[in-house]
């Protein structure tokens, strides 16, 4: 039986927000979602981390999520980046979202204020029942300072619009958990566990590193949907260095963007509190790049 997400099943790239002179570069962002249109690219999310949300006014979150929308025009699914650690800030962004035409909306749990298992749920529940749009949980402790027990997922599992979870704790039990105990649909919030946790039963992932590599990620997870499980493994290895080393040097997007810079895909600087990488660690990026074949020696 199919489950709920299934409409955000394959490869979700969490998009980058491009800056120039301090500013979104629109241009660049539009130029972003046609690239992932013809890499056959299933969907795009902005305004999460790797977009760094944290950091975008009011205006521009809305603004980002409006450009790609109408970029997309339908011809790529919209799962944008509307969750905040304020309840009403959530619903206010989902229902803006919804109206520029997103297709679905992806909502952080609550970050900093550390609500208990009984607030996370009616902080989704009030979400689900003031919008009607399907909504995928983004469960990331390691930012948000607090996990989102299976239990409590199960849970939101039941309500209409909650079609979906973002599984970025790490740990194979709770994805398992989940799986069992829901009909929710399971995506890799983690590149280098995409692979294992579609052995689970999971069905797609939202990607990293399907910023410079999109058309891998995509042929690794239709290998494994094909049922080509030597190819998904060769695949899988083939990407694990290039998102470890990668992934390993700086806080994300810092290092993403700065191979997308060496690329030749300028998406501009990252905002403070984040800083540049370092030279050192730009060599290392570069060495990195060089070894899976992205840039000549």
């Amino acid at each position: 039986m199919a489950r709920k997400g299934e409409m955000f099943a394959g490869l979700t790239v969490a998009l980058v927000t491009p800056f120039r002179d301090g500013k979104v570069d629109e241009k660049a962002l539009r130029g972003l979602v046609d690239r992932h249109v013809e890499a056959g690219t299933d969907a795009v999310s902005p305004c999460g981390t790797t977009g760094e949300s944290p950091t975008l006014s009011h205006d521009e979150h809305e603004r980002v999520i409006a450009i790609v929308c109408e970029q997309a025009a339908g011809r790529i699914k919209v799962m944008a980046g509307t969750g905040s650690n304020s309840t009403a800030e959530a619903i206010r962004l989902t229902s803006r979202a919804k109206e520029v035409g997103a297709d679905g909306a992806l909502l952080v749990a609550p970050y900093y204020n550390k609500p208990m298992q009984e607030g996370f749920y009616e902080h989704y529940r009030a979400i689900a029942e003031s919008v009607d749009i399907p909504q995928v949980v983004y469960n990331i402790p390691g930012r948000s300072a607090k996990n989102i027990e299976p239990e409590t997922i199960c849970r939101l599992g039941e309500l209409k619009n909650i079609v979906a979870v973002k599984e970025s704790t790490g740990s194979m039990d709770q994805a398992s958990q989940i799986l069992n105990g829901s009909n929710l649909t399971v995506l890799s919030g983690d590149d280098s566990l995409t692979l294992p946790l579609l052995a689970l039963g999971a069905s797609g992932v939202v990607s990293v590193a399907g910023n410079i590599v999109p058309k891998d990620v995509k042929a690794m997870i239709t290998a494994w949907n094909s049922g080509n499980v030597a190819e998904a493994q060769k695949l899988h290895h083939k990407l694990f260095p290039l998102c470890r080393d990668m992934l390993g040097l700086a806080t994300n997007p810092i290092p993403l963007k700065a191979a997308m810079n060496l690329l030749g895909q300028d998406t501009g600087d990252v905002r403070l509190p984040l800083t540049q990488l370092s030279e050192s660690s730009v060599g290392s990026l570069r060495t990195t790049l060089e070894k899976y074949g992205l840039l000549s020696s």
